[in-house]
């Protein structure tokens, strides 16, 4: 028995969406960028405010994050769950009783704030 037409083209709809979504295997990353991160220090809130951090740690109003030891700026994966690695480039990294944060700018420019362990670090080669 052959699928009607409808079902064909609902198949090949469903397939072109999926493609369209599928990372290219030949991403091209950009080089790092040489402002725009902060490195060595925590943030403060003119460094958000300048776009140089992704964000300020702060408890009870008082700033509180320490640096992590990490290079900055460098490429690497955001592994959400369920879903592709999203290609992403570490901005500032930062710790307060063991909470490590890192915060990452995508391709696209957005900035976001995200866990040490949802990031795997590619170092500062772009990855092939």
């Amino acid at each position: 028995m052959r699928p009607s037409p409808a079902i064909l083209l609902l198949t090949l709809t469903i397939s072109a969406a999926q493609a369209q979504t599928a990372p290219s295997l030949a991403l091209a990353w950009p080089s790092l960028p040489s402002t725009g991160f902060i490195s060595g220090r925590a943030a403060t809130n003119q460094d958000v405010a300048d776009g140089n951090a992704a964000f300020v740690l702060k408890v009870y109003g008082a700033a509180v994050g320490k640096p992590l030891d990490l290079t900055i700026p460098q490429y690497a994966y955001l592994m959400n769950k369920g879903d592709k690695p999203v290609p992403v480039i570490v901005i500032q990294a930062e710790t307060y009783r063991g909470l490590k944060l890192i915060g990452v700018r995508d391709l696209a420019g957005k900035t976001s704030t995200v866990k040490q362990a949802d990031l795997q670090l590619l170092g500062t080669t772009p990855p092939k």
